[in-house]
């Protein structure tokens, strides 16, 4: 029986109050399940990365609830939810966020050192060497491209082995061969290891790595591919939903 990882029910994010009050997010309903490589997508301003951010328990939305690994997010004091951030939710983000001063290994162990946890031995050696950076080991980022960069950060996502890794546009300041490299270390997270990936992209070339792409507009989940995933197929589904009527409300939405 497929089980979800990470769950979303009626989630709304509303910010200010007023002529300057934002829905980012209106009542959003969905899962993503166990082993499974999710990319949503919609135009600047639809709720993609609040999204994100909410179900990741990065923000807090105002209504509903986020579900991760079999626990409910408010529920949780500010204590805990670090730490289930810390143990059970890997990221990956588009500025790669590493350390400057640190080699590309102390990147990696940087999250189980912040838990007060030595990294088992060889754990980092291999995460490394999944990404293809074995021999890189001992480099700062000034001395790895962009792409390298982003396959440390990758690497480090995995070290605590999370139930699910969120990425938020990943290869949005790589160039396309780099790109090909995270997408496919992405794909190989889901297909060798079993991992839930949820990746926030606005490239449909990207998206056509997953196995399932949700169009979110004004907040809401407008759309959902699941079958004949390609670039063209999404591209051709994104132009299909910007000649629909766009919705009218006296709220400003993202």
């Amino acid at each position: 029986m497929t089980t979800s990882t990470v769950t979303l029910t009626g989630l709304r994010a509303v910010y200010g109050a007023g002529t300057r009050r934002v829905t980012a997010l209106d009542g959003v309903t969905t899962s993503f399940a166990s082993g499974t490589f999710t990319a949503v997508m919609g135009p600047s301003g639809s709720g993609k990365s609040t999204l994100l951010h909410c179900a990741a328990g990065l923000d807090s939305p105002t209504e509903g609830t986020v579900t991760i690994d079999g626990t409910r997010l408010d529920g949780l004091g500010e204590d805990e939810l670090t730490r289930l951030r810390r143990d059970r939710v890997g990221f990956v983000f588009q500025a790669f966020n590493l350390v400057s001063t640190l080699t590309a290994a102390q990147n990696v162990e940087l999250p189980m050192r912040l838990a007060g946890r030595r990294p088992p031995v060889g754990d980092v050696a291999a995460a490394l060497d999944a990404v293809g950076l074995a021999d890189r080991a001992g480099h700062r980022p000034s001395e790895l491209s962009g792409g390298e960069q982003q396959r440390v950060a990758v690497a480090r996502a995995l070290i605590t082995r999370p139930v699910v890794v969120f990425a938020d546009e990943p290869t949005g300041a790589l160039d396309s061969a780099a790109s090909r490299q995270v997408l496919r270390l992405l794909r190989a997270l889901v297909d060798d290891h079993g991992q839930t990936v949820v990746m926030v992209t606005h490239d449909p070339a990207a998206a056509a790595y997953a196995d399932r792409v949700l169009l979110l507009a004004d907040g809401r989940v407008v759309d959902e591919l699941t079958d004949g995933i390609t670039a063209a197929a999404v591209a051709a589904r994104i132009a299909e939903r910007e000649t629909l009527p766009t919705r009218t409300t006296a709220e400003q939405s993202w």
